[in-house]
């Protein structure tokens, strides 16, 4: 497929955020926020056909769900997925979520529930929810639309939430077998933690976004992956897709602007 030379920066992160369940097979996928929820679509209809989604609610389907749909009428159902099963694919390690968190360190650990001491927080938020039995069992990718320093913490989460590669917060004896995190999309670039001991590594950089422009909006030292190159733009096929799962371009509005070399929606 020949890539498109229209396409937004919401459209370019969709595309990156399917690409987190490529080659995944059938395990249940999960985007949190409106962008990772277009991008499982995507993936299920292109590249991932094994992809089970859900309606939002208790039913898997093969149609992924448009985005403002007020009612499922005439929609087809492939089963009935209820919170139970839910926890009997993420206990087997058969999900892969998308999630949005606060803050990142360079351990891949994550925050959702405060900013500053727990006790006597600065800023409450979430709260931990499933993190921490999420994360320990089943692969975890991320999704950040603000990459900043403020987001990619110089020292260790505020609160870890869910786990990552620190070997001190893993008691002796506990498994990790599931535990994986697998990229980290974010307005700048793709990452993955494919360095030495799991350090973060850039994959790919968004059309306009030098390395270094990266390292000055990052925490922590990261490493170029030997094969870093430019993230790989949408296809026609991609776009046309991405255009009926989100005919009121809510897309575009999760994002603050557009980097240089990416065209603003018409």
């Amino acid at each position: 497929m020949m890539a498109s030379t229209e396409f937004t920066l919401a459209e370019l992160l969709i595309c990156a955020c399917a690409d987190v369940w490529r080659d995944e097979g059938e395990v249940l996928a999960t985007g949190i926020g409106i962008i990772p929820r277009i991008a499982q679509g995507l993936a299920k209809l292109t590249h991932s056909p094994g992809l089970m989604i859900t309606d939002g609610e208790a039913f898997l389907v093969e149609e992924p769900v448009v985005i403002g749909a007020k009612n499922h009428d005439g929609r087809s159902y492939a089963g009935y997925m209820p919170y139970s099963r839910v926890f009997e694919a993420l206990w087997h390690g058969r999900r892969h979520a998308l999630v949005g968190p606060v803050q990142v360190d360079r351990w891949g650990q994550a925050n959702i529930s405060c900013i500053g001491e727990f006790s006597k927080p600065k800023r409450q938020m979430l709260g931990l929810r499933g993190f921490p039995g999420n994360s320990i069992n089943h692969t975890n990718s991320m999704f950040v639309p603000n990459h900043g320093p403020r987001v990619f913490v110089e020292k260790e989460v505020d609160l870890v939430c869910s786990v990552g590669y620190r070997k001190e917060r893993w008691p002796q004896g506990v498994k990790n077998d599931y535990m994986r995190i697998h990229h980290i999309v974010t307005d700048l670039c793709v990452m993955d933690f494919g360095g030495p001991d799991h350090a973060i590594r850039v994959v790919s950089l968004h059309p306009g976004v030098s390395f270094e422009q990266v390292e000055a909006a990052t925490g922590f030292p990261l490493i170029q992956a030997p094969d870093m190159g430019e993230t790989t733009h949408p296809t026609a096929e991609q776009l046309a897709i991405i255009r009926q799962l989100d005919p009121r371009d809510v897309r575009s509005k999760q994002l603050k602007d557009n980097p240089p070399g990416i065209r603003q929606p018409a």
